[in-house]
């Protein structure tokens, strides 16, 4: 699932080093927020507010309305920084949309479908609002920079329009590589401007790496170290502001597809390895837009191919 020769114990072991940087952010966080208590009564004054405005939407109409205007306006601003960080750009426009009242579930993940090729439909970001109380605010932003700019619809996009490979790599997807992109855009667009501006939004992208962080721990630890079901759900719900029933649910999925669930935040590590590289070699030669116009050009490889078309970026601009 990571297309890399990374061993079950290293996996564990980045997940629990991960786990803890990400912990220390969130403190950080939580003090700056002039709360007391410990992060994990953070989590719940977080996670059990329903009818605070501050961290919910009402669960009406006007509710549903507002997630699709705060997150199309998230993106909108997006949008304008896009030209400063890609070269490439795809020609699909990119809509959010509530899911449809015949598939519409209830605290269900928001998720892309995918535009055309040639820009004349474009994609969507659909989002479940049948229960609001299921969306948090401090979520908002970074789920529709994952799947929507400059995630799944940047990634998917330029796929599709790609020229002079086999098509089969204009559609295929890896997920160390497609959802190792997403995640590493959700920190991407903390650099560029006027995004993750609140307290809460930026626990929100934290609390989004620290679930893919924590896959790492858990997956390995049930499948390779012998953990337990409780053990592995027990240890989520330390380190998470998720309810315990997604947890719980989240767990069962790692049970029943071993490996998978690492594959994110194994890719989005090392994309950002990647990036580090080219900026260390390249010093003021490097260019962002270079750089990822590098990576999404050449559709969804494995990781090690990645990192092969990654230098042969690096050696031809020292040519240059």
């Amino acid at each position: 699932m990571t297309t890399t020769d990374m061993t079950a114990d290293q996996i564990h072991q980045l997940g629990l080093d991960e786990v803890k940087r990400i912990r220390g952010e969130m403190e950080v966080i939580k003090e700056r927020d002039g709360f007391k208590g410990t992060l994990q009564e953070y989590f719940a004054y977080i996670r059990d507010s329903k009818d605070d405005a501050k961290f919910y939407y009402d669960n009406t109409d006007e509710g549903r309305q507002g997630y699709i205007d705060d997150a199309t306006a998230a993106i909108e601003n997006l949008k304008k920084e896009l030209p400063n960080y890609f070269g490439i750009l795809p020609k699909a426009d990119l809509v959010v949309k509530r899911v449809e009242a015949f598939r519409e579930q209830d605290g269900a993940p928001q998720h892309y479908y995918p535009g055309t090729p040639d820009g004349s439909r474009p994609g969507v970001y659909y989002a479940h609002l049948s229960d609001m109380k299921a969306m948090p605010k401090n979520e908002l932003e970074v789920i529709a920079y994952h799947e929507g700019l400059p995630g799944h619809h940047m990634q998917i996009s330029i796929a599709q329009e790609l020229k002079g490979i086999p098509k089969f790599r204009t559609q295929a997807g890896s997920t160390a590589y497609v959802e190792g992109w997403a995640l590493y855009t959700e920190a991407l667009a903390k650099e560029m401007p006027n995004t993750y501006v609140t307290l809460g939004s930026d626990f929100g992208r934290l609390g989004s790496e620290m679930w893919r962080a924590i896959r790492l721990v858990v997956d390995t630890g049930m499948h390779h170290k012998k953990w337990s079901q409780q053990r592995a759900v027990d240890f989520f719900a330390q380190n998470s502001p998720a309810p315990l029933e997604t947890i719980e649910t989240e767990i069962r999925r790692y049970l029943v597809i071993p490996g998978q669930a690492t594959a994110y935040k194994i890719g989005m590590i090392d994309i950002q390895r990647l990036r580090k590289m080219a900026e260390d070699t390249l010093g003021d030669e490097f260019d962002i837009k270079a750089f990822h116009d590098t990576v999404l050009g050449g559709g969804a490889l494995p990781l090690d191919m990645l990192e092969r078309q990654v230098k042969n970026w690096i050696e031809a601009t020292k040519v240059e």
